[in-house]
């Protein structure tokens, strides 16, 4: 591969694991650079809102624990959540192309199969015999609540 450079990645569509999901649903896709404060700041502030009853986390690759994090910390804040997670697979192509072209090498193409998570929040109760479904603890055995509170831009935390 050292006479190779790589040109593109190609992620192939995939849809969604989910049936019946409202048209307007909110998806957070986690990628590895992602902030969880942001993340979070979106997405619980969009879940306190009377209008939004549910929603949807994906990541793929090295994403899919910050993806698990982000699930846990809303379920934390957010009592009473159902869950559905479905794990899959989502298919990439690598284009590699030669560094040298009169060298009389072709095109390599390389496709990948990269782990994702696909994580369905709802206030609502969801169906219970749909495979993945954690129904929400009931409260005497819940956790305590944590408030998430972004760190200031302006540095960090003082004593």
């Amino acid at each position: 591969m050292e006479n190779y450079k790589k040109s593109k990645i190609v992620e192939k569509p995939s849809p969604l694991p989910f049936t019946n999901l409202p048209s307007d649903i909110i998806e957070m896709k986690v990628k590895d650079g992602s902030k969880i404060r942001n993340l979070m700041g979106y997405a619980i502030g969009k879940m306190e809102s009377d209008s939004v009853r549910q929603i949807l986390f994906t990541g793929s690759g090295k994403a899919i624990s910050k993806t698990i994090t982000c699930v846990e910390i809303m379920k934390r804040r957010l009592k009473g959540l159902h869950q559905i997670t479905k794990v899959l697979f989502k298919q990439t192509e690598e284009i590699w192309e030669p560094i040298v072209p009169e060298a009389g090498l072709d095109a390599l193409t390389v496709k990948r199969n990269i782990p994702a998570i696909c994580v369905l929040l709802s206030k609502e109760a969801l169906d219970s015999q749909e495979p993945g479904y954690q129904s929400s603890p009931p409260p005497s055995l819940a956790g305590p609540s944590i408030d998430f509170c972004p760190r200031s831009l302006s540095g960090p935390l003082k004593d």
